[in-house]
């Protein structure tokens, strides 16, 4: 193969894979459906990219030419037609990273949610600790300005997405399961179905398998791998202790592992929604050999990832954060996190809606999450790959949420509804395209307390 073609090029996952093709040598292009900060990014690194499906711009040499796709997008696409009719070898994301990664010493981090930070810190933890690894992350690494850290040794660290299946393309020597909430229905039916998949991706671990601490005696029957514990605080192999905060959101930490302690850990990123990513990607680091006093160093100079409790403004009139939940528990540890950062401040939340399914599968946990904030701008769902399901709307959301202020519109009236409101704090949350809206937020609200 001389070229590789990206259909869905601009999502998260799909981003890593091209710029990863493309440093080994590859002509690499793709599509996607809208431009965003990251496929200009691409754009920039010289890689084509088009915006409307046309099968024109498809490198026409079908046979030295690979076609990756994101079953984020719908089956019946029609660059997706075209390629399968016309006997292109054409595979999904997930298949590409499991080949990129056979062979090599691969520690991958899954889970419902936390996994992007913990996979991040644990290719943190590594380069600086002098451990030479690349790493395939879900989100955009603020210490490396990308979602692709490219090492010359035999280790990837790698995130480990249960959309779609994904995970199970993959073989680890080590992994992490951070959690293992209801999500992605449409795909599982049910958190039966996503149990037993979380089950024979453990399966497939040969080496250590990381477990938050309740979820033990669901992995240890489901897997041959050496089985260790993890917490917050509450025990296990792993588990954090002796938490002091200072005030503004950053927390000192001890953690007690097999043989020994650490005392006097900090993380460079506020919140204790991240310090349970950090004992998990501590037993990591840990387990693959890296010192623990390498491993604390690295911690506190940790910078986190984009979109994962992001503070994007930081005055003594508002501080505004952009954040990815978009699951009701991820919406609920991150408005825990700011209330315990910024306690006695008003929040005003942003929420975008991600898929029909998902909204329809927790209507009642994301109006509860929702209830936390003082007031809610609410907008429409962002469909993605789904059409329409009858009933379920954001405005039935919206009904439901037990705040007074609270408001659907739509993001062209965002701004001047966010200004209406003089709320301390201002958080985006959504994993759709509300991203797109984090810079004029964050505009508005600069010229607003310029004026003050």
């Amino acid at each position: 193969m001389k070229r590789v073609y990206f259909i869905g090029i601009g999502g998260i996952g799909m981003s890593a894979l091209a710029r990863f093709y493309r440093h080994a040598g590859y002509s690499v292009s793709g599509y996607d459906r809208t431009p965003s900060p990251l496929t200009r990014q691409l754009e920039k690194e010289g890689i084509d990219i088009h915006y409307e499906a046309r099968t024109d711009l498809i490198p026409e040499e079908k046979e030295d030419t690979l076609v990756i796709y994101t079953p984020a997008i719908p089956s019946d696409m029609a660059e997706l037609a075209y390629v399968r009719e016309r006997g292109y070898k054409v595979i999904k994301r997930s298949m590409a990273l499991g080949e990129i990664t056979s062979g090599k010493r691969c520690l991958a981090v899954a889970g419902t949610h936390g996994k992007t930070t913990t996979t991040t810190l644990l290719a943190h933890i590594l380069r600086h600790s002098g451990k030479d690894c690349s790493a395939f992350l879900g989100g955009i690494s603020k210490n490396y300005g990308s979602n692709l850290i490219l090492g010359k040794g035999d280790t990837a660290v790698v995130e480990a997405d249960e959309f779609d299946r994904s995970f199970l393309c993959l073989a680890p020597e080590t992994a992490v399961i951070t959690s293992m909430d209801a999500d992605h229905l449409d795909i599982y039916g049910s958190r039966e179905g996503l149990m037993e998949a979380f089950g024979e991706f453990a399966g497939k671990v040969t080496g250590n398998l990381i477990v938050r601490e309740d979820l033990e005696g669901f992995f240890r029957p489901r897997t041959k791998a050496a089985v260790y514990t993890y917490s917050l605080s509450s025990g296990g192999d792993f588990h954090a202790g002796d938490l002091t905060y200072d005030g503004k959101g950053h927390i000192s930490f001890g953690i007690s592992y097999p043989g020994g302690s650490t005392a006097g850990c900090m993380l460079g990123v506020p919140g204790r929604v991240n310090i349970e990513n950090a004992v998990a990607a501590f037993a990591a680091a840990y387990l693959y050999g890296c010192p623990p006093d390498e491993i604390k160093s690295a911690m506190a100079s940790f910078r986190g990832a984009a979109r994962r409790l992001e503070i994007r403004l930081e005055t003594p009139e508002c501080t505004y954060i952009d954040d990815y939940a978009h699951h009701p528990a991820e919406l609920a540890a991150a408005i825990s996190s700011i209330r315990e950062i910024y306690p006695g401040k008003k929040i005003c939340g942003i929420f975008q809606p991600h898929l029909y399914s998902r909204t329809r599968d927790f209507m009642d946990g994301f109006a509860e999450s929702l209830g936390m904030l003082d007031s809610l701008i609410l907008l429409p769902i962002y469909p993605a790959r789904e059409k329409p399901i009858k009933g379920v709307t954001s405005g039935a959301l919206l009904e439901k949420v037990g705040i007074k202020d609270r408001i659907l519109t739509d993001k062209e009236k965002v701004i001047d509804e966010l200004l209406r409101r003089q709320a301390g704090i201002v958080v985006t949350f959504g994993a759709g395209d509300i991203d797109r809206l984090a810079g004029p937020v964050e505009k508005a609200l600069k010229e607003r307390c310029s004026e003050k």
